[in-house]
């Protein structure tokens, strides 16, 4: 154990080091280039360049934050995920919550379109797009824990979540075969996911839920720990199986839904955040995994946003096609050459 101590250390300065360097280049790169100089004037409340300190005011600085908590919320449900079905390929969208905002806002647009024609989908707010997304995440949420009840075979509840994943679907793509041109590319631009749309308000709920869900894994990193290992040597540790279970499925559902209503579905972050870390912090202790697994999705979603800039460009790129793009080649890349995957 002392041995491995040090490996940890040094794993979570390299995650930190990358952290802070990655916030400071989404700050700095985009379709205007800010020095670091001007940057920490405007931070330190000591800069006269009123155009710097209102692009990092009103845009950059939120939209970073945003990044960081979507992307530490999608990164902690996977590494729940993972855990509770002790499965590498598990990651925050397996139960379907994401699938289900996804209805929820198709059922919204295409609905509007169909039934209410042109001017009320015109008139759609953004507060009815995270409501339609959060009621369909709840729909599918009860339907899950309702089976989860009457389950005692975690496998059993991981096809039940891919089956309802595939029937929303299914669902969405009747409904996109009636609806207009307009709706159904409205809604393919939601499914590209956005992190700058994200209004203080709606940050401080997110930042909300990501301290809540945090809170409860760390309350839970017992349970996780000895799931990890199996049911029976968790029940051998005096875990409450069936009731971690539902909670962990409450905390990841939070998680999820949370960061899918509010910028919508990001995906690739959930599922290569987990494995990152353990390759670099070679643990199954989630004491340690929980924090690293949080800052690293924070990071890797920030890098990906800057990238989706484009710096020195106007135009941008859809963070959910960035994220796959750029993090699947990286995550290929470590696991052939570590050849293994530390579950």
């Amino acid at each position: 154990m002392t041995n491995k101590r040090p490996r940890f250390s040094f794993g979570l300065m390299i995650l930190g080091f990358i952290f802070v360097l990655a916030f400071i280049l989404n700050l700095s790169l985009g379709s205007v280039i800010i020095p670091f100089e001007s940057i920490w004037k405007v931070i330190s409340g000591q800069s006269t360049d009123s155009s710097a300190f209102y692009i990092l005011v009103d845009y950059r600085l939120p939209k970073a934050f945003a990044a960081l908590t979507v992307g530490g919320s999608l990164a902690l449900s996977g590494l729940i995920m993972q855990t509770f079905f002790r499965n590498p390929l598990a990651g925050p969208f397996v139960l379907g919550i994401s699938s289900g905002a996804s209805l929820g806002v198709a059922v919204l647009f295409f609905g509007s379109s169909i039934f209410l024609g042109g001017v009320a989908f015109q008139n759609l707010s953004r507060l009815s797009i995270i409501l339609a997304s959060s009621a369909g995440s709840a729909v599918v949420f009860g339907i899950i824990l309702t089976v989860a009840l009457r389950l005692k075979d975690v496998m059993g509840l991981l096809i039940v979540g891919l089956m309802l994943g595939s029937f929303t679907a299914a669902i969405v793509t009747i409904l996109s075969n009636f609806s207009s041109a307009e709706a159904l590319q409205r809604y393919v631009f939601w499914t590209y996911g956005s992190l700058g749309n994200i209004n203080p308000t709606e940050l401080n709920y997110m930042i909300a839920f990501v301290a809540l869900g945090s809170g409860g894994a760390l309350w839970l990193s017992k349970s996780l720990n000895g799931l990890l290992m199996g049911e029976s040597y968790a029940k051998s540790m005096g875990v409450a199986v069936k009731k971690n279970r539902t909670l962990l499925l409450v905390i990841t559902s939070l998680l999820a839904g949370a960061s899918t209503a509010f910028a919508g579905p990001i995906g690739f972050v959930g599922l290569a955040v987990p494995h990152l870390v353990r390759l670099l912090i070679p643990t199954g202790d989630h004491r340690i995994l929980i924090p690293a697994v949080l800052m690293t999705g924070g990071t890797l979603l920030l890098l990906c946003d800057t990238l989706s800039q484009l710096p020195g460009f106007e135009g941008t790129l859809p963070i959910n096609g960035v994220t796959s793009l750029i993090g699947a080649p990286i995550l290929v890349s470590l696991i052939l050459s570590k050849r293994k995957i530390l579950m």
